[in-house]
């Protein structure tokens, strides 16, 4: 029966190891097709090592496009994607006490409705969003970007209300006796209980926010404006020698602090979605 298991176990884990290198291969050539030349790009896309170990394409990607160096790109996306996570992560905390903790009239229809804001397509959105930030005079600046997310985002909500739920309210009526008001609850008990689901939370936000393309290409006109997802776009001319090792160079590199971030923060995913509250 040992020896069973232990071949069990070999061949689950050998099956486990193919199938993650089959869905981490095109990450990895990527990686290391950013070091090839065009030709080698393309007359041996099949092999993963290169022949010839070209580093010159991260000095030519870092100079970027029309005199704005990718260094200016990486800050623009980092000012967006941390000021929106911080706004969508602390403000769908604030938003699901009020709905896990607060008693209040129509508390189960405004959060139906806010539940069904989930369903609607981000193009139904586009247009309406669009003409408002046009009439506010917020073209070509990042508070299109940021500012929607002053009241929380709705996966997020309903993530830190299952999490919320799951924390003893005991806790709550133990600070409403010694002075704490709704606030001091919040800040003193909620938000320290609930990091998983808050990590969870900015770790999404993140990856999201920093891949967005739609987004910085319909608000940001101005080239030194664009974030990395736009400028990796418009480093392809299609009417000009399009540098593609240069290209693929500045491609790992904005997978770097996606990359970063899951390995630093993993283990709080799992925690954060099972919304299981309070571990012994």
């Amino acid at each position: 029966m040992k020896k069973q298991k232990k071949i069990r176990a070999v061949i689950y884990h050998v099956f486990c190891s193919a199938l993650a290198f089959i869905m981490i291969w095109p990450v990895l050539w990527l990686c290391f097709s950013a070091f090839k030349g065009k030709e080698d790009i393309f007359q041996n896309a099949g092999s993963l090592l290169p022949k010839e170990w070209i580093f010159e394409n991260f000095v030519n990607g870092w100079k970027g496009f029309g005199g704005v160096g990718f260094g200016t790109f990486f800050r623009n996306s980092f000012i967006v994607t941390v000021g929106a996570t911080a706004l969508s992560t602390f403000f769908s905390a604030l938003v699901a006490y009020g709905f896990a903790r607060i008693p209040f009239k129509g508390r189960g229809f405004f959060f139906a409705c806010m539940m069904m804001t989930l369903m609607l397509p981000t193009q139904v959105l586009m247009v309406p969003q669009y003409m408002l930030f046009s009439k506010l005079g917020w073209i070509n600046t990042y508070l299109p970007l940021i500012v929607p997310y002053f009241g929380g985002y709705a996966f997020f909500i309903f993530l830190c209300v299952q999490f919320i739920k799951g924390i003893p309210i005991e806790l709550d009526e133990s600070a409403c006796i010694d002075g704490c008001g709704r606030l001091g609850t919040f800040f003193q008990i909620i938000l320290p209980l609930s990091k998983s689901a808050l990590v969870t939370s900015a770790i999404f936000s993140f990856y999201w926010r920093w891949s967005d393309f739609i987004g910085p290409m319909l608000y940001l006109k101005k080239p030194k404006l664009y974030t990395v997802s736009v400028a990796l776009k418009l480093f392809a001319d299609p009417n000009s020698v399009t540098d593609w090792g240069a290209m693929f160079a500045m491609s790992f590199l904005s997978l770097l602090p996606v990359i970063l971030i899951f390995l630093l923060l993993q283990k709080y995913i799992v925690e954060g979605i099972s919304t299981t509250g309070l571990k012994g």
